[in-house]
Order: structure tokens, then sequence, then C-alpha cells
């Protein structure tokens, strides 16, 4: 009985969906977009319901200012996190919010059953659009998303977002500061002669890494042209390294990413004397960036990652940038909230690292 309720309902929307694309000025769908697939998706005049799924797609909502208009969330965003901070401004509303998928696979019959006026998928999931828009009888508009820092997906879906629900002055505005941001990093870094050498730590992929966690391309330190040496290895993205190649390399700098940062106190007090061995480590140039990849990148964390690596690389081209004022106010446009308190109270904040502390 449940499946033949599913199969009308569902009759029933596409009935009145196709009605609206035929062009009925007086139908709810009068409006087409094109998506991040170059599809052309009927539309509401105003959208007042969404539905998210998939990496980034409530992301980039809650930074258009949307989060009110989404009725059903994916399970993982039912707890608060820190490592998803539009999660954690927002957590009292999707706590109680019915879930209609997880990782990136909807239930169309959930949602369904909520009747938003349109599904965002977000094109890294690997759900076809047209067949759950066939199943549900609800458009789907499909963003770009985006993994790393600010590249053209970022603010190709930050347009799609503004004129789908109707916020082309949010999407203005955050496209000019983003924008501003960038240009910003790259000027200030762009003709730095002596550069240190940097190696980032403790990066999470596929689960915590201790110090053999890196990555190639590491966004934040790319915005300020670090000399980043998992650069020099010929790989993409994130993977391990053996460690002996980073005692090797001798950095003069050193990030570790916080989601890492117990396994590096682990492995450093079984073994202070490699540790010690490392230059950055005896000269205090060990430091804690706030992890900024959780199911994609989180533009927030790593545009404050990014200015504080600036700030520790470069002090003479970043004398007049505060970092925490300047993480403040970029939690600020991107959430609508700074929750850098809330952070730092729990051990997510910039700073130096005495490794030897953990160790008593």
């Amino acid at each position: 009985m449940k499946k033949v309720v599913f199969l009308i309902l569902t009759c029933l929307l596409c009935l009145g969906l196709f009605s609206g694309c035929a062009g009925d000025p007086g139908s709810e769908y009068s409006r087409i977009i094109t998506d991040g697939q170059g599809r052309a998706v009927a539309v509401p005049d105003r959208v007042a319901s969404v539905v998210c799924v998939g990496v980034g797609a409530l992301r980039y909502t809650c930074y258009m200012g949307g989060a009110e208009l989404v009725i059903g969330v994916e399970d993982y965003e039912t707890k608060a996190t820190f490592s998803r901070l539009y999660n954690y401004v927002h957590y009292q509303q999707f706590q109680d919010l019915p879930v209609i998928g997880t990782n990136g696979q909807p239930d169309a019959e959930q949602i369904l059953s909520l009747s938003p006026q349109v599904i965002l998928l977000s094109a890294s999931a690997g759900v076809d659009a047209d067949d759950l828009q066939k199943k549900t009888g609800i458009p789907v508009v499909v963003i770009p998303g985006s993994d790393t820092t600010l590249d053209q997906a970022a603010y190709d879906t930050i347009r799609i977002l503004g004129q789908l629900l109707g916020k082309e002055d949010r999407a203005a505005e955050l496209t000019d500061y983003l924008q501003q941001l960038q240009t910003d990093l790259q000027t200030r870094t762009a003709d730095v002669e002596s550069r240190p050498t940097v190696y980032i730590g403790g990066v999470s992929y596929k689960g915590s890494h201790g110090l053999e966690g890196t990555e190639a391309g590491f966004g934040p330190l790319a915005l300020i042209h670090a000399d980043n040496l998992a650069d020099t290895t010929g790989l993409s993205g994130a993977f391990t390294i053996d460690v002996e190649q980073v005692l090797q390399w001798d950095p003069d700098v050193i990030f570790l990413d916080r989601e890492g940062l117990s396994m590096v106190y682990s492995a450093y007090a079984q073994n202070p004397d490699w540790y010690n061995s490392l230059t950055a480590v005896q000269t205090g140039k060990v430091h804690c960036l706030i992890s900024f990849r959780n199911y994609a990148s989180n533009l927030e964390t790593a545009l404050a990652d990014a200015y504080y690596a600036g700030w520790v690389l470069y002090p003479e081209k970043f004398a007049d940038i505060d970092p925490e004022q300047k993480t403040r106010e970029i939690f600020q446009m991107l959430l609508g909230a700074d929750p850098y308190d809330d952070l730092k109270e729990a051990g997510y904040e910039f700073g130096i690292i005495d490794l030897g502390a953990s160790t008593g």
C-alpha cells in the first residue's frame, strides 16, 4: 500500500510539474533555471522550501542565507560538529528536521513525503538528476560545488543559488567579498623573494592521520603561494608519506591540521627524539590550522587558514592583519555568525604547538 501511495503521489506531482514546463503563466513552475549541468529546469517563481543532497549543497545554501528554506537534511547533519561550521551554526534547526538520505544518496520516497519545491543536488553526489526528478516529480537543480578553496565551481554555485532562491543581491555580495579575499591573498604573496619551506601534516582523508598525512595543492597554502613540499612529490590531493621524507626535507615551518593533532601528539610521546630533530620543532615553528575539509571544503575555515598561514610565513606582508580578527570577519560574512569563541573553547584555534607539552 505504501508503494502504491508513493506511485500515485509521484504521478500527481509529475503532472503538475510538466504542466508548468509547458509555459502556463499561472503555473507554480513558470521560471527556467540553467543548472550546473546545463539542464533547463522549471522552478517556482518563489522558492520557499528545499532539500539538499550531496557534498556542498547544504553548505552553500547556508552561505547564501537560505538555511530557513531547508525542510529535510542528510542524516549526518542532525548532530552539531565543528568540522562543518555551517552545520554548527544551524544545528538547532537541523537536528529536528526529517532525514532525506545519507552521504549523497537520497531517499526519494522520504523526499516526496516532504514535498519540497526544489531538490538541490551536488554534482559530485553521483546521482542522476533526471532520474531523481522523474522519481519524485520535484525539480532537481544541480550545483557544481567545490572541493577546493576558491575556483570557478564555487562562484558558479553561488550564482546558480542566487538565481534559484531569489537572492541575487546576496550572491553578488558574497562573490565580491570572496574575490576581494582571493585577490588580497595572492597580491600580498605573489612577489615574495624568499619563501620558507612548508610541510602540512595531520591532514585527514579516508580517516585521521598523523604527521604522515599531507596534501599537494593544499588550498590555504596555494592561495598564498607557499612553498609546500608536498607539491614536489608529483602527487596530487591528500596522501600519506614516509615520515623519514619529512625529516629529510626538514621544513622551515610545519603546519598541523587540528583533526590529526592528537595522533601527532601520540607519535611524539613514543619517539620525542625523532620529532625534536626537526628544525621547525627546535625553533618553535610548528603551528595549528583549523581543519577546513569535511564533506568537501568549508570556505570560511580554508580562508581563515590562508590568512593565518600567510601571517606566519610572511609577517612583513601581513603586518596589518590580526588573524583572529580576520577569522571572525570571514565567519560573519559567510556564516552570518561568529562561532570562533566556541571553536577556541573546544581547542580549534590557531597558534604555536608545543609537542612536548602533550607529554606533560
